[in-house]
């Protein structure tokens, strides 16, 4: 499994040319792979990076409440509205994709980083509602009872008991989105059509040509591509880690 990234490394690494022909170990490292990546690609990990952050913060801003009161209030057809967000993770995204390509045309936002942000919220929002739902849900009801004597509003016990508490759930669900967005290539390829907003996913995906003599460049790319999602997931490890833990334990 893990070949494939080592020859990825590696073939970076190599003068430009047949990887084929690359020796197995870079002793004689060349970064001028990675500095044409940077050159033709620099912008499009800049996009991804936006687009992706924009994703996982609008995300969570909306799950969060959401998950709080599906998990403490008692409303009429939560079961449902559960139910409904689980069917919305089965639908496939060429779909959501086709039916948001009019929307957008009418609406002005294809090729706009605010399109791709709100597309790929449509996966992110109802995976975070579900993961922090299960979390919140495992809340001991004395610690809000608590809050709510001492004089705390509904809004304050969500805002200084509620999301503390749900750090680990915050973490995973936030990790899980924008890695989500960061690795999109449906919703890049339908909803731009110039290239004036690129993400890294498409650019590697037209950077490849039948005839290219550049792989070193291509694979360099790949390897810029892959770094924040390597970072993200072993700086976030430890949170994951316990809020997949803690909701075992509830």
């Amino acid at each position: 499994m893990l070949f494939p990234v080592y020859w990825m490394v590696n073939a970076s690494l190599q003068p430009a040319g047949n990887t084929l022909r690359g020796e197995w170990f870079p002793f004689h490292p060349d970064l001028s792979g990675y500095a044409t990546a940077l050159r033709d690609q620099g912008r499009n990990l800049v996009t991804s990076l936006v687009v992706a952050l924009g994703s996982t913060l609008l995300s969570l801003a909306l799950a969060a409440p959401a998950a709080h009161a599906l998990a403490r209030f008692r409303l009429r057809g939560t079961k449902v509205v559960l139910l409904g967000i689980l069917i919305t993770q089965t639908v496939p995204s060429i779909v959501v994709a086709n039916a948001l390509y009019g929307a957008y045309n009418d609406l002005g936002l294809l090729n706009s980083h605010l399109g791709l942000i709100l597309a790929d919220s449509t996966a992110g929002i109802p995976f975070s509602i579900v993961i922090l739902h299960s979390f919140m849900r495992g809340i001991p009801e004395e610690i809000i009872e608590a809050a709510r004597v001492d004089g705390a509003g509904r809004l304050r016990v969500f805002r200084s008991v509620v999301l503390p508490l749900s750090r680990n759930a915050l973490i995973t669900a936030g990790v899980f989105t924008f890695l989500f967005a960061w690795s999109d290539f449906l919703f890049a390829l339908t909803l731009t059509t110039t290239d004036t907003v690129r993400p890294i996913t498409l650019g590697v995906y037209q950077y490849l040509g039948a005839h290219t003599n550049q792989w070193n460049a291509v694979m360099a790319t790949a390897v810029l591509a892959s770094l924040p999602a390597a970072v993200l997931l072993v700086v976030a490890q430890r949170h994951v880690t316990s809020a997949a833990t803690g909701a075992a334990v509830r």
